[in-house]
């Protein structure tokens, strides 16, 4: 499972597109324009209120296969899987088989701080308690199967990040905790409870756990011109944290009956949307301008996945990503819904240009210069230039000539030259030389 946090859609004015388009055939054509630069592939659905306006499928569930998406297909949603394991949290405290208040020492006690750690602290990500998917060792450790007492010795191993309620941290630790909960309370297992609880009762029917069927896609990175299968992630190991596989319109369906009072009462509902030190309990904000979504992101292997409810409209909209092309989901989501409110926007300059491996070669290396505020460190990979700064994540460049390169996400552009890169962002012009 990858570290996912709650993000901002925020808006952006990106080549132009025609005006004699609805809003859908405008989605769809930034849709299609990015999947046919190997930018995105996956599937989207838009509802409003309980009915689908849009919903499309780009690219393939599997490559090597030729298996092309469709509305059907499911993807591992990653950590949109805690908004249903907190639906079921809530559920059993409705039910009156616990409460937010319960301790953490009720079911295990040998985790560090269990006796001040309560339900709504692993909720909400108060509780301090590491998590083990941090650990630098853990893309090797997820590979192969794990029982529940492995996964809870590797949780155990790590030191608390904070004392609980000191502050509010992502860890996907907490979430594998919940899940085991709900199954001890129970007496059934995370998937017993997810099938009664949720799918079955709200009509879900392409929502469920990995079984291998068809219909389920595979996550895919691009290296150089071609998409090339992820690592996988065994899925004995994200439970309650990111277990689940969904389709695009399941999850609208989902996000739409929880906020309908189908799956929850009011008061519950209230209480997971509280939004404290920057999360709700299984449930982000998530601004765009004005506008206040609801709902999560997720990331496991190489997919990616976006959910969000809009509540004074009922609008429900879903993203789900099974090909990283080194396009942002966010980007691609601040595109979509900025066409749907008819705000102005441009597409993104994602077109690449050929340039020989050996001309990208000598571009690799540190960058720096005196009135500039960080070095940038350039290097080669899989024909594409990875580029990042002093303290930052790395990102691809789009190679627009065999001198320059672009970061559209970002307004980033680099002119390299003998020795040198300018940078070229906001109006705002940096020389920085090659250091020896």
């Amino acid at each position: 499972m990858k570290k996912i946090i709650a993000f901002a859609f925020f808006a952006i004015t990106l080549n132009s597109f025609g005006q004699s388009e609805t809003k859908f055939g405008k989605i769809d054509s930034l849709l299609n324009y990015l999947a046919s630069n190997n930018k995105f592939m996956g599937s989207v659905a838009i509802q409003e209120s309980d009915k689908i306006v849009f919903e499309k499928s780009y690219g393939f569930a599997d490559v090597k296969n030729k298996i092309k998406a469709n509305p059907e297909t499911r993807y591992k949603i990653g950590s949109i899987t805690k908004m249903f394991t907190s639906v079921v949290i809530f559920q059993l405290a409705e039910e009156k088989k616990l409460t937010l208040e319960t301790k953490l020492s009720k079911f295990f006690p040998s985790i560090k701080n269990s006796e001040n750690i309560s339900i709504a602290n692993l909720l909400e990500h108060s509780s301090g308690i590491y998590s083990f998917t941090n650990d630098v060792d853990y893309h090797d450790y997820a590979k192969l199967p794990k029982t529940r007492a492995e996964l809870m010795k590797k949780i155990k191993a790590g030191q608390p990040a904070f004392e609980p309620e000191e502050k509010a941290e992502y860890s996907n630790s907490n979430f594998v905790l919940l899940g085991w909960i709900i199954e001890d309370l129970t007496k059934k297992s995370y998937e017993e409870n997810i099938n009664s609880r949720i799918i079955q009762k709200i009509g879900l029917k392409n929502t469920g756990f990995s079984s291998g069927a068809k219909n389920e896609a595979i996550s895919y990175h691009l290296n150089g011109k071609n998409w090339e299968q992820a690592d996988k992630e065994d899925m004995s190991i994200p439970g309650g944290a990111g277990a689940i596989l969904s389709s695009a319109s399941d999850l609208t369906k989902f996000i739409d009956a929880l906020f309908a009072g189908k799956l929850l009462t009011q008061p519950s509902l209230l209480t997971m949307t509280t939004i404290e030190k920057g999360f709700g309990k299984g449930i982000f904000m998530m601004p765009f301008g004005e506008r206040k979504f609801f709902g999560h992101t997720g990331g496991i292997e190489n997919f990616s996945s976006t959910l969000g409810f809009y509540p004074k409209e009922k609008l429900s909209i879903s993203l789900l990503d099974n090909g990283q092309g080194g396009y942002g989901m966010n980007d691609i989501m601040i595109g979509m819904l900025s066409i749907y409110y008819k705000m102005p926007y441009r597409f993104p300059n994602v077109k690449t240009v050929d340039v020989a491996v050996s001309t990208l070669k000598k571009y690799e290396g540190t960058y720096a210069a005196p009135n500039f505020p960080m070095k940038i460190s350039i290097k080669e990979q899989n024909g594409v230039l990875i580029c990042q700064a002093t303290g930052q994540e790395s990102f691809p460049l789009n190679s627009l000539s065999e001198t320059k390169f672009s970061f559209d996400p970002a307004g980033l552009e680099l002119v390299f030259s003998e020795n040198a890169m300018t940078i070229l962002q906001g109006g705002q012009e940096f020389k920085l030389t090659k250091e020896k």
